[in-house]
């Protein structure tokens, strides 16, 4: 047998080892499937203070923007005006800031539930004026459309999913709709 033939030989084997062990597990495509919102529930694990139960999520928005209805609210939403307000630290707390801490700024829909929009501001300075808007949206289909829940939380490690004790937290009073100005949030809680 000749070199080149054991190299096919070889080359076929190969390939057929690989085929025969190719598990994708790959189901048929099916037209009329609607697509699902991720559990995101995995993303973002439910802290101590999320007991309580989630909001339903806003309808999903059909994909063509020219469309009536949700498809023309997606597009009123992505011009819509960005919450505007400002951050300040409780006076006795004020020794309690980290220095490289990251502050997150979480806007949700209902008491509980999946965030909607973030903010992420690394080493802020308090007092500190904010802007939350459309181009904050962890979907992007997902309207951008209130009243929303403004919390607030000054994280000492950055990691968005840990709640460490000593990290500091506020929340705007009441619900706030897109364009409302003047918020003002208070990190107020020690955790």
């Amino acid at each position: 047998m000749s070199i080149r033939n054991t190299k096919r030989c070889l080359l076929t084997l190969c390939t057929a080892l690989a085929l025969s062990g190719c598990d994708r597990n790959v189901e048929p495509y099916v037209a009329d499937e609607e697509p699902e919102q991720p559990d995101l529930a995995k993303i973002f694990p439910q802290g101590p203070d999320d007991a309580q139960p989630k909001s339903p999520m806003p309808p999903r928005m059909p994909p063509a923007p020219g469309m009536p209805g949700p498809a023309r609210d997606a597009v009123v939403s992505a011009d819509a005006p960005p919450i505007r307000g400002i951050i300040r630290v409780d006076a006795a707390l004020q020794d309690r800031v980290p220095q490289n801490a990251v502050l997150f700024i979480i806007a949700r829909q209902g008491a509980g539930g999946p965030p909607l929009a973030v903010e992420k501001i690394s080493a802020p300075r308090f007092p500190l004026e904010f802007s939350l808007g459309p181009e904050n949206r962890m979907v992007a289909s997902i309207p951008f459309a209130g009243p929303f829940q403004i919390t607030v939380r000054l994280d000492g490690d950055g990691n968005a999913a840990s709640r460490n004790p000593g990290d500091l937290q506020g929340a705007a009073a009441g619900s706030v709709s897109p364009g409302a100005t003047g918020v003002e949030i208070v990190l107020d809680q020690v955790l």
